[in-house]
């Protein structure tokens, strides 16, 4: 409340508000009086539809940009009687009540000591307004899909891919024919960035992970909204180096706040109540990867078939091994520095023969077949299918990590996770 509460302040004693003294000094009383039809009516936000909100103050910029400021005027003047929570709406609503009486220099155009008291404030609501309208001018090419996803299987029936450079999540449906861009929303990262390493450092882990649960949000604060997707950080690759901290979700904002500054969070990815609900509903736990990325690289599903093929390669020949009963062979695929579960190779090992001696020489299908790539100082792969032998009905479901070391792919982590 204090957020919003600041800001009508300082757009009221800006002058940019209709109710401020320097507007009515300014016009006849007449005009006053009708100008006060223009005061936002604050009110319960209206039950609204994902995106709908952002996409009413993007058609109030296309207005502004084709100089039909009445037209832009009433719409902002609905959008804040539906939002009054929504601060950059109430700051371009302002400036339009301030565009009838003088020009004005940018967004947020208030008094110099007004601007010096507010500046924070002001930075981020014109960072998060260039975002919004960057979303708008820079979409992904038509049917590209994020770098990171080679091959998901069935059982992902959703993805979600998150450009942090832009403030933008971008949610997918697995079809048939591939995935499908379905939604894009803002959101808010860690007040001190993205890259986490250690608990408390107020910022956003950037790698590949997976929705762990489902927060029912009668068990929550207000402060996380409609909601909250915990996911898996830190994950296997995190853990490898030595990054610390928990607790990192995907969740919503507080009844005070319609949308969160770009950098807000103590590391977690926030979004407005509505986009979350869509993707609270639409989601499935544990199966669906989010990907975080300091900036997302576009491609044609068909751009990655070739790294596809070639880590599909190593993955059969590790299977082939493992069939063969050839635990020699297998251990070559892993890391000297293996860690499964905390247990070191050698520690790991009894398993592996175990689970060969099971097999007893019988072919080993892998299904449900999904692998992640993650590019950075390192090249890893995230795998997950079903490990089923020849003639049983079901196997465990499993993870592995794969880093590529001097051109081969190596195993530094395997877990089972169903």
């Amino acid at each position: 409340m204090k957020r919003a509460a600041l800001i009508i302040c300082c757009l009221a004693s800006a002058g940019l508000l209709a109710s401020a003294p320097g507007w009515a000094a300014t016009e006849k009383k007449s005009k006053a009086k009708k100008d006060r039809s223009h005061r936002p009516v604050h009110k319960a936000p209206a039950t609204v539809r994902d995106g709908e909100t952002e996409a009413r103050l993007l058609e109030i910029y296309r207005l502004i940009g084709q100089s039909q400021n009445r037209q832009a005027l009433a719409r902002a003047q609905a959008l804040v009687n539906d939002h009054p929570n929504f601060q950059l709406a109430q700051l371009v609503y302002g400036d339009l009540l301030a565009s009838q009486s003088r020009p004005l220099r940018t967004l947020g155009d208030v008094p110099d000591t007004a601007a010096k008291s507010g500046a924070q404030m002001l930075a981020e609501l014109r960072e998060e307004s260039s975002l919004r309208i960057r979303a708008l001018r820079e979409r992904p090419p038509p049917g590209a899909i994020p770098a990171q996803f080679l091959q998901l299987s069935p059982r992902n029936k959703h993805a979600i891919a998150i450009d942090t450079s832009r403030a933008r999540l971008y949610l997918f449906e697995n079809t048939a024919g591939g995935l499908k861009l379905l939604a894009d929303y803002y959101i808010s990262v860690g007040k001190s960035g993205i890259e986490k390493v250690a608990e408390g450092d107020l910022r956003t882990p950037l790698g590949v992970y997976f929705i762990t649960s489902n927060l029912d949000p009668k068990s929550l604060k207000d402060f996380y909204g409609a909601g909250a997707l915990p996911i898996n950080y830190p994950n296997p690759l995190d853990a490898k180096r030595g990054k610390t901290g928990s607790g990192i979700w995907l969740h919503g904002t507080p009844p005070t706040q319609f949308s969160r500054a770009p950098k807000a969070t103590d590391g977690c990815v926030v979004l407005a109540n509505p986009d979350l609900s869509r993707i609270i509903g639409t989601v499935e736990v544990r199966t669906t990867p989010v990907v975080i990325a300091d900036k997302l690289n576009w491609v044609t599903p068909q751009a990655t078939q070739a790294d596809s093929r070639s880590f599909a390669d190593t993955l059969v020949a590790w299977r082939s091994a493992k069939a063969a009963g050839d635990l020699a062979r297998v251990l070559g695929f892993y890391t000297p520095d293996f860690s499964g579960y905390g247990k070191t190779l050698a520690e790991w090992t009894p398993a592996l023969r175990s689970e060969i001696d099971r097999a007893r020489g019988r072919d080993i299908q892998l299904k449900d077949l999904s692998y992640l790539r993650w590019t950075d100082s390192s090249d890893t792969m995230v795998v997950t299918f079903g490990e089923v032998i020849d003639g049983a009905r079901s196997g465990p479901v499993k993870r592995q990590y794969w880093v590529r070391q001097a051109g081969q792919w190596k195993i530094f982590f395997e877990g089972v996770i169903g």
